[in-house]
């Protein structure tokens, strides 16, 4: 990272992290605000407003950081899609008629009943973002010269293919995370951080800062990321990921996510947390007590 890009991406930061916390109060205290109330794990009441309020603020912290045009425009296209079918599935999926269409099988099943169920709706709308963040970064000048980005419009459509699969991957991801009060943020954090001093570090700028903003609050049970927030997020830092890698480095990610969001189906990501005493600690770290 150059000496002249730092300030830059430490504005991206700290507008991330005054947008996240503004929309915060702005969603908190609108008319919706009562939609957005649910009781947590621990029975606690909890607002999602954390949730649009991180999309907003880490999608324009993102563009406020981008290195070019295209590639603010792909972090626009991700974190504000992922983040509005996130909320649509925050808000409807919790309604009676749609609390049974959980999951891939659900989601299959109230189509065969002619229903359209608010997660597909969700899966269809963080691909969609993730295509279009993808296809932007394609026409970023910066990339096309990559040099590991040659060849024709087969190589390119693929290479395309493979960086919405890594958008979409990412924020599928963190969503799976978002099970305990801060885990998803502070994973977060750690997966963002290395890639803030890289060369698409300034998209994830914004997403950190907004993400610190709002850590508090979520470790504190005030408030929970929800699919909104937690979507968003996860397509944020796949829209720096795909920019920072070549078609190879493309698949090998998404390699990865597929693995992780495979063993998900059989195995619990809370469980191995447990059993793990290093990923409890983290876990568990500035998290408000549980009573006894």
């Amino acid at each position: 990272m150059s000496a002249r890009s730092l300030p830059r991406r430490l504005a991206a930061a700290a507008a991330g992290a005054v947008l996240a916390r503004t929309a915060l109060r702005a969603v908190g205290g609108s008319r919706h605000a009562a939609a957005l109330s649910r009781t947590n794990f621990h029975g606690r009441s909890v607002t999602l407003a954390a949730g649009p309020a991180l999309a907003a603020g880490a999608a324009l912290g993102a563009a406020a950081g981008a290195p070019s045009g295209p590639a603010a425009a792909a972090a626009l296209a991700a974190g504000l899609g992922s983040g509005a079918v996130g909320l649509y599935d925050d808000v409807v999926g919790a309604r009676p008629e749609q609390k049974a269409d959980k999951g891939f099988a659900g989601h299959l099943r109230a189509l065969s009943q002619g229903r359209v169920s608010s997660g597909l709706v969700k899966i269809a709308g963080v691909g969609l973002s993730g295509l279009a963040a993808a296809a932007l970064l394609a026409a970023d000048p910066a990339v096309r010269r990559h040099p590991r980005r040659s060849g024709g419009p087969a190589a390119r459509t693929l290479d395309v293919l493979l960086g919405a699969g890594v958008v979409a991957g990412t924020a599928n991801l963190i969503n799976l995370l978002d099970l305990r009060p801060g885990r998803a943020a502070k994973a977060a954090l750690l997966v963002g951080g290395p890639l803030a001093g890289g060369p698409a570090g300034g998209l994830v700028a914004g997403p950190l800062g907004a993400t610190a903003a709002l850590l508090p609050a979520d470790l504190d049970e005030r408030v929970m990321l929800g699919d909104s927030g937690a979507n968003a997020l996860g397509a944020l830092l796949g829209v720096a990921l795909a920019a920072r890698t070549g078609p190879r480095g493309r698949a090998a990610v998404l390699a990865g996510l597929v693995a992780l969001t495979a063993a998900s189906e059989k195995v619990s990501f809370t469980r191995v947390i447990q059993a793990t005493p290093v990923l409890r600690e983290l876990d568990a770290l500035g998290r408000r007590p549980t009573k006894p």
